[in-house]
């Protein structure tokens, strides 16, 4: 039988972590933006931007990783999540993809740790109760073996992701 994934709720900022990979809640660019994603890109140091320019951009749902260069964590797991439209343009399954992606990556680099901040719940406009819900239920079926932060930026957040932890 396979480990199911420890998952905790931390609240502070993902870019202090020293953990195997950090995500970056991604546009499909990769070049940067606001909220986590310029909060990642800032902490790492041009070297992070060189290395997306490279990558050529990641549809929504899907995930790209690259060094961490700056940050304590080794690696940046790039994921796009979907701009929240009202619930009926496959947002949830998009989600659930951008959360699956980014294990997948995880697994297949032999990384164990791994922070996720919450996906699509800031400037995209995901409700954050149902972006919560999503993200427990994905990591518990596909991050068999990892061990899993979930980062809340504030209180509000870190009680959201707890009350969908259980």
């Amino acid at each position: 039988m396979t480990a199911q994934p420890l998952i905790r709720v931390w609240q502070g900022d993902i870019t202090t972590l020293g953990v195997d990979a950090i995500v970056n809640a991604a546009n499909r660019t990769l070049l940067g933006g606001g909220g986590v994603d310029g909060a990642i890109h800032r902490a790492a140091g041009p070297g992070l931007l060189e290395e997306c320019r490279k990558l050529g951009g990641c549809p929504t749902g899907q995930a790209r990783i690259t060094g961490g260069y700056n940050l304590p964590a080794r690696h940046v797991i790039h994921t796009v999540g979907p701009v929240w439209q009202g619930g009926n343009a496959s947002e949830d399954d998009l989600l659930a993809s951008a959360y699956r992606s980014s294990l997948a990556i995880a697994h297949q680099h032999g990384l164990i740790t791994i922070a996720f901040p919450a996906i699509s719940t800031g400037i995209y406009g995901f409700p954050p109760d149902r972006a919560a819900s999503i993200a427990v239920q994905t990591i518990r079926s596909h991050g068999a073996g990892l061990t899993v932060t979930l980062v809340a930026f504030d209180a509000q957040t870190a009680s959201v992701l707890s009350g969908a932890l259980g």
